[in-house]
């Protein structure tokens, strides 16, 4: 496994319906590096956003889809997200608050 970087583990936020409704309940959803282990995504997350303490990591790894261009099909890149719950007394995450 390559050498991960706390500031490289995470990739962008995904912002859907669903992921948006998880934010009351202090869940938050991000694109993650597809060798990131929980631990290092709780590190990142904590490190990046200061005042957050997370309580649980859970991750779900995307196979990519098949797409086609006349008669060559191939597949986009596989992907991983992460859904981080965070303690009670936690801060929340400022790049959701205007949305």
């Amino acid at each position: 496994m390559a050498d991960i970087k706390y500031y490289d583990v995470i990739l962008k936020p995904v912002i859907t319906e669903k992921s948006m409704a998880g934010m009351g309940e202090k869940k938050y959803t991000f694109l993650v590096h597809t060798e990131a282990n929980k631990s290092q995504i709780k590190e990142a997350v904590e490190k990046m956003f200061e005042g957050t303490k997370v309580k649980s990591v859970n991750t779900m790894n995307m196979d990519g889809k098949k797409k086609r261009r006349g008669t060559v099909v191939g597949k986009t890149a596989k992907t991983k997200k992460a859904i981080v719950k965070l303690t009670e007394d936690s801060k929340e995450i400022e790049i959701f608050a205007g949305l």
